[in-house]
């Protein structure tokens, strides 16, 4: 493909995206409220203690709020079809062979994504918690929405897409990118990597929650290596019988 090829190809994509995160935030909208309710409860939690709530400190911080949370419920629940238009971006590149791939990860990227963020909004109030606790009980907890909110969805989502790396792993081995040797010979800075992502994600003085993200993400880099290994292990029989079956 053309260059020009490429970006018409991309803009495709990007609008099928972009169309289906839209009519998912129209769902989205009306789905916002459970999501609040389910951010206030480690703020309710709080308050049993001391007063402790959320507040909006400006006049639309209710509505804008919402559609943050529409929005955010949209890319989740599209998800299958957003996470289908990258594999098809790459997938004209590639044998019809490879394309079979393509859809085996694809597969397998969707529920990650949506296990990394359930993982996220698991750990969450754990975090809230921990964070507030160091106020003292005479000491009130307002926490602006805004601000509340963008720090659950950073982690909520960060956390999917992490989830979903190893899959790209795995396709840059399949289609001969990447070699299981090299993927593994940097398990050392895969984990390094990984926990300084997990520490940026959470708080310091939280290192419980740290390691209950950090130990599925490391083993599924590991899972990724071991698939590559097969696979690579697989692919140098395959040529090694057909150079042999070749006459002299």
């Amino acid at each position: 493909m053309s260059l020009g090829d490429h970006l018409r190809e991309l803009r495709k994509r990007l609008v099928i995206s972009a169309i289906a995160i839209l009519l998912g935030a129209i769902a989205g909208f009306f789905l916002a409220p459970f999501v609040i309710d389910g951010l206030r409860v480690p703020i309710n939690q709080i308050a049993e203690n001391r007063n402790a709530e959320i507040v909006y400190t400006t006049v639309t911080g209710a509505f804008d709020l919402r559609i943050a949370i529409s929005v955010t419920i949209a890319i989740v629940i599209a998800s299958p079809i957003w996470l289908y238009q990258v594999f098809a971006f790459i997938v004209p590149g590639l044998t019809s062979k490879e394309k079979r791939y393509t859809f085996g990860f694809f597969f397998s990227a969707v529920p990650l994504f949506l296990l990394g963020a359930a993982a996220g909004w698991f750990v969450f109030p754990h975090m809230v918690e921990l964070l507030t606790s160091f106020s003292a009980e005479q000491e009130a907890t307002y926490l602006d929405a805004k601000i509340y909110y963008d720090f659950v969805i950073k982690l909520v989502l960060a956390v999917g897409i992490a989830f979903v790396l190893p899959v790209f792993l795995v396709l840059l081995n399949f289609v001969g990118v990447l070699s299981a040797k090299a993927i593994i010979k940097g398990w050392r800075v895969a984990i390094l990597c990984i926990c300084l992502f997990t520490a940026i994600a959470t708080p310091a003085a939280d290192v419980v929650s740290m390691f209950l993200l950090a130990i599925p993400m490391v083993v599924l880099f590991f899972i990724a290596a071991l698939i590559a290994h097969f696979h690579d292990r697989a692919k140098a029989r395959r040529e090694a019988e057909f150079e042999a079956s070749i006459p002299a």
